[in-house]
């Protein structure tokens, strides 16, 4: 699992690409909203919230291994600012196809080949009530899982079902689809595998196996 706990000043991440790059699996005005609005929401109320108290000279994954003991409001906006930082860096422009090595490997011991993978992970998406996102994350005996959380929860919470160090997610709130897709959640699902970074999300599995 993680070997270090990142401490660094608490900033709003710059996107790592234009609102319009995504065309035409998400649209810009999507892209916008969801990345200045929403994310942006999360990151200045959690920041809000934690700026003078000894919550501020913690790491996110230290908030999240106590998250239980904190109030819902911080704890849906740790997360919302946490989720969101992630899900931008496994999406991306030119992006889809398919993993490749230790990944990839790692994906067809676990379900049996990455189709079997896909659906598992679009049944976790498609499934989740309201609001919340689907998740695959490496176990802490380093297998590979797919689970699903409520509203901004995550699988690195101390509240979570099944805990983890997440490698890939996909945001189902109705903010990150309804301009394009209305209420066709699966459309939505199905286009996401048009924008996954494999590159990132391999590197990330790598990293979380070292």
């Amino acid at each position: 699992m993680l070997k270090q706990c990142e401490k660094k000043a608490w900033e709003f991440p710059a996107l790592p690409y234009s609102f319009d790059s995504l065309e035409s699996f998400i649209d810009a005005q999507t892209m916008e909203i969801h990345y200045t609005r929403h994310h942006r929401a999360y990151f200045d109320k959690f920041y809000a919230a934690i700026k003078g108290t000894e919550l501020e000279n913690l790491c996110l994954l230290h908030i999240f291994d106590m998250i239980s003991e904190l109030s819902v409001t911080l704890r849906n906006n740790a997360g919302g600012f946490y989720n969101h930082k992630f899900f931008w860096k496994v999406i991306g422009p030119n992006c889809g196809g398919r993993p490749k090595g230790k990944l990839a490997d790692a994906i067809d011991f676990t379900f049996g080949s990455f189709e079997d993978f896909q659906t598992l992970f679009a049944e976790a998406a498609a499934n989740r009530f309201g609001s919340g996102w689907a998740w695959l994350i490496l176990r802490h005996d380093g297998s590979l899982a797919v689970t699903s959380t409520p509203n901004q929860d995550n699988p690195l919470m101390d509240v979570a079902d099944l805990r983890g160090y997440p490698i890939l997610a996909l945001d189902v709130w109705e903010h990150a689809y309804y301009l394009k897709y209305q209420n066709r959640r699966a459309d939505y699902i199905n286009a996401f595998w048009n924008i996954v970074n494999w590159d990132q999300v391999s590197s990330g599995y790598l990293k979380a196996i070292e």
